[in-house]
């Protein structure tokens, strides 16, 4: 299962190519860090006198694993399917964003970039 995996922005996308399956039959699991895509691809049903010349596309259960990083938000991943393409949209977590950090120096405060 061909995939493209990027950031963009303040998330992190995950891009499957499974044409041929139907939205049902696609199973998204994330344990811990663990994403695992399951995809079955399901025998077109053929009227009683049609007889099969060709059969290259493979049918069955196809499944992808990739292991993601602590910065993600695994509690609030998108997942859409549109034209043979599943997209997952995974949030970089807060605490792994650029922040400021006030530091305290004999009276006053000051900031820096952490």
């Amino acid at each position: 299962m061909p995939m493209d995996a990027y950031r963009e922005g303040d998330q992190y996308v995950v891009a499957f190519d499974i044409p041929g399956v139907t939205a049902d039959a696609i199973d998204i699991d994330v344990e811990r860090n663990m994403l695992t895509v399951k995809a079955e691809r399901r025998p077109v049903v053929k009227a009683d006198d049609v007889q099969m010349e060709l059969s290259e596309r493979p049918l069955g259960v196809f499944s992808r694993q990739i292991v993601l990083a602590d910065t993600l938000d695994t509690e609030h991943i998108n997942a859409d399917y549109d034209a043979g393409v599943l997209t997952l949209r995974i949030p970089i977590a807060e605490r792994a964003k650029p922040r400021k950090i006030s530091i305290g120096v004999g009276n006053g405060h000051k900031e820096i970039s952490g």
